[in-house]
């Protein structure tokens, strides 16, 4: 009985020292550290989230359902960490002086929540229970403390993706962001968007991967999201680099690269498969050649200045894109961002595929069943759009784009092939198209 009175204590400071380490890298540690318990509880609390969400038909339900998800999770995984600091003191009680485990809960119990209904009798249970009783007060104080910063940090996300709505419009989309700024006569002043969004890459980079419970915070309003504004900015970087005739722009660059490595850095603790040496048109991306000359003429259309290579543009717009074109998709999907173009459009109804909570995941992974099938069952979108000509105004580009199958344009396009090389007869062989920091 020694020996396993013995092995009940060691047992319970590992119990205890794996709760203790689960708050330290949830609330405490200032970099990211995947914790077992921590993921474990989010992936609980999802599993239920997405079976509710999958029972209501409108995305306006869905996103009221799931702004409690992140604050319900935070507020669940303390008493969690409580049950086991509780289970854990109940095994070095019992350790210490034999007596029935009930006895030996009840003891725990009083002491972690300094109810004092259980008093400890020896010394050696004295000095375990005020040690309990401070960790205790410890772990719900660490949780009083995180919110704030949660917050702060929420807030500062928030302040340029709610400026964005004036400039790339609701929902966000690059075409619109280049195309604002020409009808204004703002073009010079790109140099400040990229800036300042490059800051704002590199902050959250930094902020969503030590706190990992604010990537879930969502938007104040149901259309806006923090991860399509991302990639609406990274495409209208993209296309200005590849396809706008201005002069280059190294600042574009410098954003982009940031941008991509922040979207992948915060997408890798999720369990996402990220190439993180893509070339296209090895990698596929989820942007058609048809979906990227229907924007091609809308931006000409609009009056913006366009480069007259436009397969040239194509290429160097995918070997940009596809550095980013992966992590955006999956992030999409694993907040439930609201429907934008070139984003969640093509992960709209895969949420409740996410890595870790089901697979595959259809947003990311080209190579399974399901999106061979796909692939093989619906047609090919370039069958219904129109060729682009020059006479050709597409100024009704969205009420169009609105009267396709829905299921097309969701596709995760990008086949293999399509706008690379095949495509341009006895065209010799391109170097991989990835732009300089890929």
């Amino acid at each position: 009985m020694l020996i396993l009175r013995f092995l009940a204590f060691l047992l319970g400071l590992f119990i205890v020292f794996i709760a203790l380490r689960s708050a330290v890298k949830t609330f405490v540690l200032p970099r990211a550290a995947p914790d077992a318990i921590t993921r474990l509880v989010f992936r609980g609390l999802r599993r239920v989230f997405n079976f509710v969400c999958l029972q209501v038909p409108s995305y306006a339900q869905r996103d009221r359902i799931m702004s409690f998800y992140a604050p319900v999770g935070l507020i669940t995984l303390v008493p969690v960490l409580l049950l086991i600091v509780d289970v854990g003191f109940t095994l070095l009680y019992w350790g210490v002086r034999e007596q029935p485990l009930a006895d030996a809960f009840s003891l725990s119990g009083s002491s972690l929540l300094t109810l004092g209904f259980v008093a400890p009798v020896a010394l050696p249970e004295r000095m375990l229970a005020f040690i309990e009783a401070a960790l205790g007060m410890t772990i719900t104080a660490l949780l009083i403390a995180y919110l704030p910063t949660i917050y702060s940090v929420f807030s500062q996300r928030e302040a340029l993706v709610s400026a964005l709505e004036t400039r790339a419009g609701t929902p966000p989309w690059g075409v619109t962001l280049i195309e604002r700024h020409y009808w204004l006569d703002r073009m010079d002043d790109l140099r400040s968007v990229w800036q300042e969004w490059e800051r704002w890459f590199t902050q959250l980079e930094e902020t969503h991967t030590s706190l990992a419970s604010v990537v879930f915070f969502r938007s104040q309003r149901p259309n806006r999201s923090w991860i399509t504004a991302a990639g609406a900015v990274l495409d209208a970087a993209a296309l200005t680099r590849a396809a706008v005739d201005i002069p280059p722009d190294p600042q574009a660059d410098l954003m982009i690269r940031a941008g991509y490595l922040a979207l992948r850095y915060i997408a890798q603790p999720y369990g996402f498969k990220l190439n993180l040496d893509p070339h296209f048109p090895d990698d596929a991306i989820s942007i058609t050649r048809a979906e990227f000359d229907e924007a091609y003429e809308h931006l000409r259309a609009s009056g913006v200045p366009m480069r007259m290579d436009r397969e040239q543009a194509w290429l160097d717009f995918a070997g940009w894109r596809v550095n980013y074109d992966a992590p955006l998709l999956g992030l999409c999907a694993l907040v439930m961002a609201p429907v934008a173009p070139w984003s969640s459009d093509r992960s709209d109804g895969l949420w409740h595929l996410t890595p870790r909570f089901k697979t595959p995941n259809i947003a990311l992974d080209a190579d399974t069943a399901y999106r061979e099938r796909k692939e093989a069952e619906l047609p090919n979108i370039e069958g219904v759009l129109p060729e682009p000509t020059a006479e050709v105004v597409p100024l009704s580009l969205n009420a169009r784009l609105r009267r396709l199958d829905r299921r097309l344009l969701r596709r995760p396009r990008g086949a293999r092939g399509r706008g690379s090389r095949s495509t341009v007869p006895n065209q010799p062989r391109r170097a991989r198209h990835r732009r300089p920091g890929g």
